[in-house]
C-alpha cells in the first residue's frame, strides 16, 4: 500500500499566557518556530511544510526564513483545531502535527509517524515514550499515557496514571507532541463547538478524538524532546541546543 499524501504542520500562536511571543523566542540566535522547522525538513521535503499561525508577526518571520505560512483564525479553541483550518486550505489525505514549541525534537520522531501512515490508515497517530522519573510522573504539566497491548490509546491524562495502592512511581509514558491526522478525523474534531468533556477537563486535545470515538495509534519515540512552556525552559532547550549541536 502507498502511502498518503501528507503535509506537516507547525502551529505557532502569539499569545501564550506564561511565555507571551512564544514562537519568536531567541534560542541562541534562532527563533524556536525556525528551529522547529529545521528539525522538521531533516525528516520530509520542505515543500511538504508549512507554518500555521494567527499573527503576522510570526508569519514575516517565516516568510523571512523561506518558509511556507497558513494564515488562520484567531478564535481557534486549540491547536487542533488550527490544524484542521488548514486542512480546507490544503488538499491532502493526513495532516501532520508537530508543536510549534518542540525546537529540539528528534528528526527521527516525524519519520517514524511517516512510515506508519500506510500502517494505520483511518486512524489518528501519536507519539510516546517512557517516563525515567517520579517527578516526570507526577508533573501536571506532562501528558500521562495508557495504552492496550497493541498501542491503541485508552486515556491519556496529567494526573499519574497507571497508578496503583501505593501511590508509587512503577513504570508509566508520556505523550510526545508528535500526530498525524486523517482528514476525516480533523473535520468531525473541528464540527464540535466546544471542547469535549474530558478534552476541557484534562486540557488534552487528543482526548476529543477518544470521545468522538476515533482510535488513536500510540508510536513509541525518543525522549528527546524539549518542551518550551515558560522562562525556565527556555534555559533547558538552550543548553540542549549546545549539548547536541542543533
Amino acid at each position: 500500500m502507498s502511502a498518503p499524501d501528507y503535509a506537516v504542520i507547525i502551529p505557532a500562536r502569539y499569545q501564550s499566557s506564561r511565555l507571551p511571543g512564544k514562537p519568536l523566542v531567541d534560542l541562541c540566535g534562532v527563533p524556536m518556530v525556525v528551529r522547529t522547522y529545521r528539525q522538521c525538513i531533516q525528516a520530509c521535503p520542505p515543500e511538504r511544510v508549512y507554518v500555521a499561525t494567527d499573527d503576522e508577526r510570526i508569519a514575516a518571520v517565516c516568510r523571512a526564513h523561506e518558509i511556507q505560512v497558513l494564515m488562520t483564525s484567531p478564535d481557534c479553541l486549540t491547536g487542533t483545531d488550527r490544524v484542521a483550518e488548514c486542512a480546507r486550505q490544503l488538499d491532502t489525505e493526513v495532516l501532520i502535527n508537530v508543536q510549534g514549541d518542540e525546537p529540539v525534537f528528534n528528526p527521527q520522531d516525524l519519520r517514524a509517524i511517516l512510515e506508519s501512515l500506510s500502517q494505520y490508515p483511518g486512524e489518528v497517530l501519536n507519539g510516546f515514550c517512557a517516563i525515567d522519573n517520579d517527578e516526570s510522573f507526577r508533573s501536571e504539566s506532562i501528558p500521562k499515557v495508557v495504552m492496550r497491548p497493541d498501542g491503541r490509546l485508552l486515556y491519556m491524562s496529567r494526573s499519574p496514571i497507571p497508578g496503583n495502592k501505593q501511590h508509587a512511581f512503577v513504570r508509566a509514558w508520556r505523550q510526545v507532541c508528535v500526530y498525524a491526522f486523517p482528514r476525516a478525523a480533523l473535520v468531525a474534531f473541528a464540527e464540535q463547538p466546544r471542547k469535549t468533556p474530558l478534552e476541557a477537563l484534562e486540557d488534552i486535545e487528543i482526548l476529543r478524538f477518544l470521545e468522538l470515538g476515533w482510535e488513536v495509534r500510540m508510536l513509541e519515540m525518543s525522549a528527546d524532546s524539549i518542551a518550551v512552556d515558560n522562562p525556565d525552559d527556555v534555559a533547558r532547550a538552550e543548553a540542549a541546543i549546545c549539548e547536541r549541536g542543533l
